[in-house]
């Protein structure tokens, strides 16, 4: 159990309604994975983004650029920030997953489109992951609107994984 340290920026589980945990409140840890916390709030399971951390008292997650040398948006730095994003029950972030299909960047509209997938249709974690997408993908310097489009054709297979996902989660055969 924690004491919030300051007002916490939260989502609910599994819908991703964003919530704020207020400073003082006492939560329970209930997962820690990929630098994002699961807490129980008022009976409510949450999940807190570990760039939140510290206002858990808790090591926060670092996610930093250089600052930008111009109004551009750096693909290498979306790519950077969807890394950090780790699927709630798989220790794999959503790019070695397989789950990212694709990115679009309007540099005009400062706007970063991005299609991805989950590792089954039903997932109940899905406006969860796709609320960690925009809210990381938002760090990203230049970066104003995110857009994730949820697909599911072509349908996800363990193929889609890099082979150090594979390696890493027992599934390389």
């Amino acid at each position: 159990m924690v004491v919030a340290q300051a007002d916490c920026p939260a989502r609910r589980v599994p819908d991703g309604t964003p919530l704020t945990i207020p400073k003082d409140t006492f939560v329970t840890i209930t997962q820690s994975l990929g630098g994002n916390y699961t807490v129980t709030y008022h009976g409510q399971m949450v999940r807190v983004d570990g760039t939140d951390a510290a206002a858990l008292g808790l090591e926060p997650e670092l996610l930093s650029f250089p600052e930008p040398t111009d109004d551009n948006i750096s693909e290498d730095q979306v790519w950077e920030a969807l890394k950090t994003v780790y699927d709630p029950e798989i220790p794999v972030d959503l790019v070695n997953l397989g789950l990212i299909y694709s990115l679009a960047i309007d540099q005009a509209k400062k706007a970063v489109t991005i299609t991805m997938t989950l590792t089954a249709p039903g997932c109940g974690m899905g406006p969860v992951l796709v609320g960690d997408v925009e809210y990381r993908v938002l760090l990203v310097p230049n970066v104003a609107t995110v857009n994730v489009e949820l697909v599911f054709d072509p349908p996800w297979q363990r193929e889609m994984m890099s082979e150090e996902a594979q390696l890493e989660t027992g599934m390389f055969f």
